[in-house]
C-alpha cells in the first residue's frame, strides 16, 4: 500500500432490525434510535442508527483494507445521522504506509449525506 492510494470499498445496508440489535448488545435503548414516534419528536426522519454502529463499519473497512494487521487506534467526526434501509457506503486512502505502520482516511456516506468525515485508522 502507498500513500493517496484508494482502499476498496465497503458497502452496507443496515437492515430492519439493525438498531434494536444494536441497541440489545450495547445497552443504548434510546428511543430516537428504536420509537418512530420519538424520533420525530426529536426532528429526526425515522428512527436513526447508533453512532458507533456506523463507526463499527468504519473500522471493519479499515481492517479489511488492513490486512490482518493489529488496529491500533480509530477516530471519526460524524457529521450526520444514517437511517436502516439505505446503503452506506465507507471509502477511504492511504494516508501513511511505512515500516509495519499504515495511517489510513476514511468517510461514509450514505446517498448525498456523509455521515462520518475525518475518519483516521492507524495499524501497527
Amino acid at each position: 500500500m502507498r500513500p493517496g492510494e484508494e482502499i476498496p470499498p465497503l458497502r452496507h445496508t443496515p437492515g430492519a432490525g439493525a438498531q434494536q440489535r444494536y441497541a440489545d448488545v450495547s445497552g443504548d435503548h434510546n428511543p430516537i434510535h428504536l420509537d418512530a414516534e420519538a424520533a420525530r419528536a426529536a426532528g429526526l426522519p425515522a428512527p436513526i442508527l447508533h453512532g458507533l454502529y456506523t463507526m463499527a463499519l468504519v473500522a471493519r473497512c479499515a481492517c479489511q483494507a488492513a490486512g490482518g494487521r493489529e488496529l491500533r487506534s480509530l477516530s471519526v467526526d460524524f457529521r450526520a445521522p444514517g437511517l436502516a434501509g439505505e446503503e452506506i457506503e465507507i471509502a477511504g486512502t492511504v494516508e501513511e504506509a511505512s515500516g509495519g505502520h499504515l495511517a489510513l482516511r476514511l468517510v461514509a456516506r450514505q446517498g448525498r449525506r456523509r455521515l462520518v468525515r475525518r475518519g483516521r485508522a492507524t495499524f501497527g
